[in-house]
């Protein structure tokens, strides 16, 4: 029964672990991403006279930033949802827009996906 038991402890802990990279990864890349919006829209490569407008497509993600920092998985389930908004602009944008533009656009993809595969595991592993 002893081994058991250490086999089980052990298991926990590796889950426990395996959450906190997955809730950093999550916080990180939601971060990221609005720091990157922001300074796209505002300094990097804003549109002619829209760009002070576009600043505001950072707000769900600012309501999102408490729960997911906090770990609530109620939180983590729509906020999973609400990024397939950002990956689609992103996606769209990286194709019709041109230079750095373009670029960050890529990247924007990128912090998406990272944000959606960390929010779809830490959801499943606390899934009881």
């Amino acid at each position: 029964m002893s081994c058991d038991g250490k086999k089980i402890s052990r298991n926990r802990a590796q889950a426990f672990s395996m959450k906190n990279y997955l809730q950093l990864g999550a916080s990180v890349s939601l971060i990221c991403l609005i720091f990157l919006l922001c300074s796209w829209e505002l300094f990097l490569a804003p549109l002619k006279n829209q760009s002070s407008w576009l600043v505001l497509k950072i707000i769900p993600l600012l309501i999102s930033l408490m729960g997911i920092l906090k770990g609530k998985i109620y939180t983590y389930k729509w906020s999973g949802m609400l990024i397939l908004i950002y990956f689609i602009e992103g996606v769209v944008r990286s194709y019709s827009d041109q230079g750095l533009s373009s670029k960050i656009a890529l990247l924007e993809v990128f912090l998406s996906i990272v944000f959606f595969l960390c929010v779809a595991f830490y959801v499943k592993a606390n899934h009881p």
